[in-house]
């Protein structure tokens, strides 16, 4: 409340005893790094230019800085507010380095030296420590590229999975560039797309007991999306096995028949 970013829209333990009746699972999702409220109030913990002043995306959204603990604690309060009310599951998104914009002029406070592929396992490490008390699972979203190669924003599944119930990969096809993962088009190619990226994934937690769960693309972006697309995609993660799926439409407008019996 007092950096402005609570709303008295619901109360969350009646919505919870709610959803819980009904037999849903309920999964609280929990942006951590991109937060402009945040850094709006408390620049002293956000992303700084070189003249001193708050760094933003090519948006213009501040970020706070990944490497502070205060960030964390911050983060991490959210997330115990939301398991005390009984939420069954915490996502950390965002749970990274920015990629969008002159990232090349961005300024971190550091003080205990870590790099961006350590304090991004360090974080989950830390939050999962203090959300172990409530009997939640965490787990996080990550880009559907992070299997392939290392993005240089801190996300690396295989360090990041040891703290994680879940990895919720985000294989958008739409997102893939042209000739990404040996595809001419990903975005023409949805099932191939996402099946292709999540074999990337599978590789890299072997051997780990993290569960794999993709993002599938109910939107339209560069190529119109309808059921095919989003069937081939949700038949590709059948196929590999994964642990289901999330469908995501960023106005909450869904597919009538994507959820059909295979």
């Amino acid at each position: 409340s007092k950096v402005g970013a609570v709303r008295r829209f619901y109360d969350p333990r009646k919505v919870v005893a709610q959803a819980h009746a009904k037999h849903v699972y309920l999964i609280g999702r929990v942006v951590v790094f991109q937060d402009p409220k945040l850094a709006a109030s408390r620049p002293d913990l956000a992303i700084h230019r070189p003249d001193g002043s708050v760094w933003t995306t090519t948006a213009g959204l501040a970020w706070v800085n990944p490497y502070d603990r205060r960030v964390w604690d911050y983060a991490i309060g959210v997330a115990e507010a939301a398991a005390r009310a009984g939420f069954d599951e915490i996502m950390f998104d965002y749970v990274r380095f920015p990629s969008d914009g002159d990232v090349g002029r961005a300024v971190f406070r550091n003080p205990a030296g870590l790099g961006k592929r350590e304090a991004v396992p360090a974080f989950l490490k830390y939050a999962r420590h203090r959300l172990d008390r409530y009997g939640v699972r965490v787990s996080a979203a990550v880009f559907g590229l992070s299997a392939a190669r290392d993005l240089g924003i801190g996300q690396l599944p295989r360090r990041m999975a040891p703290y994680l119930d879940t990895i919720y990969a985000m294989t958008y096809p739409s997102l893939f560039g042209l000739g990404e993962l040996g595809l001419q088009d990903p975005s023409r190619t949805p099932g191939a797309t996402v099946a292709r990226a999540l074999r990337k994934f599978e590789i890299a937690l072997r051997g780990q007991q993290t569960l794999l769960v993709p993002w599938v693309q109910d939107f339209s972006f560069s190529v119109p999306y309808g059921i095919d697309e989003v069937r081939a995609q949700i038949d590709a993660a059948r196929v590999l096995g994964t642990k289901g799926f999330l469908l995501w439409n960023p106005e909450c407008v869904y597919t009538d028949g994507a959820l059909a019996p295979a």
